[in-house]
């Protein structure tokens, strides 16, 4: 039976049609969940951080966005977990200064590279640290806490949640920076650390704001300054350590979110935009800022890449400095 050649190309622009929508259908990102992986332990600061921009994620996705807790060296588990994994866009990692910039000099053991193994989406925002000591050490600013220390050289100790920690290097740059000898008393985490400076035991530590600000506030701790080169807006009274003689002292907790080198570049972008109608939800913005969480200044992803890269190469002049090497 011969078919009139109208009919004839009528079905075959329809096959066309139909051959075309699975292959639409698979372009679509993301058509299915997408887990953001957290290197560290549930409970924690990073992991809250993570969880309420999940849910916010969720919205602006229109997909489930999980959270997986991949805790271990200091992060580098979860981070290699994510570096080794299919780029695809469906497997993101939370970094921090941690994974992200200092374990790689830190560290012998370590299967990824934070400047060649990612790609990356977004930076975040970053948390303050600040330098605290207990109130009757005798020291109202950082020049006194200075001219104490070089009056009993050696007598005064920092505590850290342990070697290699942002709050154990933080006092290796203030030693080389300030020409101080503060003796560095590592602790295993940030909550034993503090308590031994609750109870006198130790008489300093550098710590980050949203950790440091109830005992603050409380007048358990004195806050000597800011180690970052603005001041918090979330205690603007407190200078900075630049602010008070020790030009260009910035450390902080930095919080920036990569996936697998490979990812395609309209899954960063969807993954990009997607984080900051996140970050701009009134409820984020609200509790990011109650934490003290500061906003990055460029949340593009050309810009993450260019200060993970600067922060590595910062931190391997420290971690030099401080002739600490981890397994």
């Amino acid at each position: 039976m011969n078919m009139p050649k109208r009919h004839l190309l009528g079905l075959v622009a329809g096959a066309a049609l139909l051959a075309a929508l699975p292959a639409q259908a698979q372009e679509k990102f993301p058509d299915h969940p997408v887990t953001f992986v957290v290197p560290f332990s549930p409970g924690g600061p990073t992991d809250a951080m993570a969880r309420l921009l999940a849910a916010e994620l969720t919205r602006e996705l229109g997909q489930s966005v999980v959270v997986d807790n991949k805790a271990g060296a200091g992060g580098n588990i979860g981070a290699e977990a994510v570096a080794h994994a299919k780029p695809d866009g469906y497997t993101i990692l939370f970094g921090t200064s941690g994974p992200l910039a200092i374990n790689h000099s830190l560290y012998k053991k370590i299967r990824y590279d934070p400047r060649t193994s990612f790609d990356p989406v977004i930076y975040v925002g970053y948390l303050p640290n600040v330098l605290v000591v207990r109130p009757d050490l005798g020291a109202a600013s950082m020049q006194e806490l200075i001219a104490k220390d070089k009056a009993n050289p050696g007598k005064l100790n920092y505590a850290s949640s342990g070697n290699g920690a942002s709050s154990h290097l933080a006092g290796v740059l203030f030693n080389d920076m300030a020409g101080t000898r503060l003796v560095h008393v590592p602790f295993k985490g940030t909550g034993p650390a503090l308590n031994a400076l609750l109870a006198g035991q130790v008489d300093m530590t550098f710590t980050d704001i949203l950790t440091a600000m109830p005992y603050i506030k409380s007048g358990k701790f004195k806050a000597l300054g800011m180690t970052t080169a603005q001041r918090s807006k979330a205690m603007p009274d407190i200078p900075t350590l630049a602010e008070q003689g020790l030009k260009d002292f910035d450390v902080s907790v930095f919080f920036g979110v990569v996936a697998p080198k490979g990812t395609p570049p309209d899954c960063i972008q969807v993954l990009n935009e997607a984080f900051v109608r996140a970050l701009a939800a009134p409820k984020v913005k609200t509790t990011f800022a109650s934490q003290g969480l500061e906003s990055a200044p460029d949340h593009s992803p050309a810009y993450l890449g260019q200060f993970i890269s600067g922060q590595t190469d910062a931190w391997a002049k420290v971690v030099q400095q401080s002739n600490v090497s981890l397994d």
